[in-house]
């Protein structure tokens, strides 16, 4: 890879970053393509996500992606935002047009898309999902437009997402065929159930990921049945202690790598136009 004086910036925002796949993945697509791009990574703990925003604009970056905790706290700071997005309530994709910053989503896109290459299918499914932030946000609609036909939103009562789990529920009950509840995580013997009746359970929320990796999102899983499919969104450590209790009880289980695949190469098509070498760099980075 060349940096010229017309290189033009690409990132990630987020925190912890320093795992991130992402670089690899874009930059190496942008090699193949020929395209005069770079893409790093900035830790934004405890900074002002604000100023970061303005600073990429005055960058005149062509675009960036946002993690955790910043997916819901940079919508205020942008010029425009999707409507999958806005119904998400969440931006995980930023595209610079012309100095105007503009929110998409992609994560719900990506998952969908990772699970459907393993063989699954949505239709008339019912699926638990832990958590209700950005990226749950996003998995939850996505799979609702796809066909899953009952959604269980797993989140405490008094935790901070808890008003967005009963919004989200809200807009699917809404706009789609879908039934979606929210149950409170602290509801022991309403967890057990649903999981227990659900063909897939999905963790999006970043419980079990490094390096508290000893850490499960449900407690208790005896609910957990053979042939049911279980997934987590983390990809670090690739095998979360989640993964691990699942396939001891006989469940089909999946991480998150290949829904950052795929969730990029969507981002990728956004800033570029171009298609991302998908499958080249599947079989190289992943």
């Amino acid at each position: 890879m060349q940096i010229s004086g017309h290189t033009r910036l690409g990132c990630l925002l987020g925190s912890p970053v320093a795992h991130s796949i992402s670089p690899a993945m874009y930059n190496e697509s942008f090699r193949l393509l020929d395209l005069d791009y770079v893409y790093l990574c900035f830790d934004t703990k405890n900074k002002d996500l604000k100023s970061f925003v303005t600073a990429l604009r005055d960058m005149n970056v062509f675009g960036f992606n946002l993690t955790m905790p910043d997916k819901e706290r940079v919508m205020e700071y942008l010029d425009d935002i999707d409507e999958a997005a806005r119904m998400i309530g969440a931006v995980n994709t930023v595209k610079n047009e012309d100095g105007r910053l503009i929110g998409y989503n992609t994560d719900g896109v990506g998952y969908i898309r990772s699970m459907e290459v393993t063989g699954h299918n949505f239709t008339g499914e019912t699926m638990t999902l832990l958590g209700a932030g950005g990226a749950a946000s996003s998995i939850a609609v996505q799979a609702a437009l796809s066909g899953v036909r009952t959604l269980h939103i797993l989140n405490r009562k008094n935790g901070r997402s808890y008003a967005n789990a009963l919004r989200l529920a809200e807009q699917i009950n809404r706009r789609t065929s879908c039934i979606a509840d929210v149950i409170d995580l602290n509801d022991t013997t309403s967890v057990q159930k649903v999981i227990g009746d659900s063909s897939l359970l999905t963790n999006a929320t970043s419980v079990g990921m490094a390096p508290d990796t000893n850490r499960l999102p449900v407690t208790d899983l005896t609910c957990l049945h053979p042939g049911m499919t279980v997934s987590d969104i983390i990809y670090n450590p690739r095998r979360t202690r989640l993964l691990e209790e699942a396939e001891n009880a006989g469940c089909i289980v999946s991480n998150g790598l290949y829904m950052l695949l795929y969730q990029g190469e969507a981002a990728f098509r956004l800033w570029t136009g171009f298609d991302m070498p998908t499958e080249t760099i599947r079989k190289k980075l992943f």
